[in-house]
């Protein structure tokens, strides 16, 4: 992260939903839940799992192991 304004994240794989003040994404290693405002999602990249966006970064949540339910790109390519 820098200056709590771009985030870069990696092992990203999938993302859940996204507006202005939340985005939810699946990694390798869990679930990033990331809030603020303005945000908003500059690139995406899926072969290598990274995804940068920029907004106000207010916080961040992770939780380990939650349970996939299938998100954005799932139900994009169904």
């Amino acid at each position: 992260m820098e200056d709590r304004r771009n985030l870069s994240i990696t092992g990203v794989t999938d993302i859940d939903s996204f507006d202005e003040e939340t985005v939810i994404v699946y990694t390798d290693t869990g679930e990033l839940v990331v809030h603020g405002s303005g945000l908003h999602i500059n690139k995406i990249d899926v072969d290598t799992g990274e995804l940068t966006l920029e907004g106000e970064v207010t916080g961040m949540t992770y939780n380990d192991n939650q349970p996939y339910r299938g998100g954005l790109f799932a139900r994009m390519f169904r």
